[in-house]
């Protein structure tokens, strides 16, 4: 048993209970899979991050699940950089972190942390079909093709028509399963569709997305940054997002609202990377007890 110093940082979001929640321990990226799960699990948020030291960036970083480790994620990537600066482990505006999607650069203005997904992957397209069963919609309420999109993570990215199907869209396991055999996973990655509407959750935002979730993460995710990048790659690919830089928010229907500034690097056609900047909030600090195995 060892004892690690943790935060706990709601990202994307400026104030307390906004965003979504990551904890963040330091100095414990030795620690196994079995153990960081636990961990995940006992916190009941999403995600958790573990950091240490890296010979090839400033500092490594794994990401958890309740149930796996997963090479990248988003919210977990702000809340980590937050964490570090609040406890004064940053020096100067940038620092780079090593995932295994591969090396992150991350840059601080101000309140603003902003992180650079690695260009787009952009996979095969989804039956409306079975995306429309997974999420419980009609396949009229889905505007063109869905696609397997990863800027780090793969998501399956699907443009609904208007916030009413976004808001009335419920996760179906059993179809969930369908569509995730369609698109290649591999039976632990769901492959739960990001959904968006090309409207904000408020007149600031250009886009608002939800992420249904299967047990035994929470049922819903409040913000999810590297489905974002995903997301806005999709948009500049298939020429429904003209501006180069927009804002998108997330959470708001269950009273976390999260809000991100998405920049592309690159033209529309040929997108070499992602920003995806925001907010984070440090709500708690303290140590955690965790064993060398489980």
């Amino acid at each position: 048993m060892a004892r690690y110093d943790f935060d706990w940082v709601d990202a994307f979001a400026g104030r307390a209970f906004g965003g979504n929640g990551c904890a963040v321990v330091h100095r414990a990226a030795h620690l196994p899979e079995a153990v960081c799960t636990a961990y995940v699990r006992e916190t009941s948020l999403v995600e958790c991050t573990f950091t240490g030291p890296s010979e090839a960036a400033d500092v490594k970083v794994r990401y958890f699940l309740a149930s796996r480790e997963i090479p990248f994620a988003g919210h977990p990537t702000i809340a980590t950089v937050a964490a570090m600066r609040d406890r004064g482990l940053i020096e100067g505006g940038s620092i780079t972190l090593e995932t295994g999607a591969g090396i992150v650069p991350v840059t601080l203005d101000g309140d603003l942390i902003s992180m650079t997904q690695v260009a787009p992957e952009f996979g095969s397209f989804a039956d409306p079909a079975l995306v429309a069963a997974a999420v419980s919609l009609p396949v009229a309420a889905i505007a063109g093709r869905p696609q397997k999109v990863s800027t780090g993570l793969p998501f399956c990215v699907t443009v609904l028509k208007d916030r009413a199907a976004l808001e009335a869209a419920e996760l179906n396991l059993e179809a969930l399963a369908a569509l995730g055999q369609s698109l290649g996973a591999d039976g632990i990655d769901m492959m739960e569709p990001f959904l968006v509407t090309l409207e904000g959750a408020t007149e600031a935002g250009d886009t608002f997305s939800r992420l249904l979730m299967a047990p035994p993460s929470p049922p819903e995710d409040p913000f999810t940054g590297s489905a974002t990048g995903a997301m806005a790659s999709y948009l500049w690919r298939h020429g429904l997002m003209e501006k180069a830089e927009f804002i998108a928010e997330q959470g708001h229907g269950l009273g976390r609202p999260g809000r991100a500034r998405v920049a592309r690097i690159g033209s529309a056609d040929a997108i070499e990377g992602v920003q995806v900047a925001g907010e984070g909030f440090v709500l708690m600090r303290g140590t955690v007890d965790l064993p060398d195995s489980v």
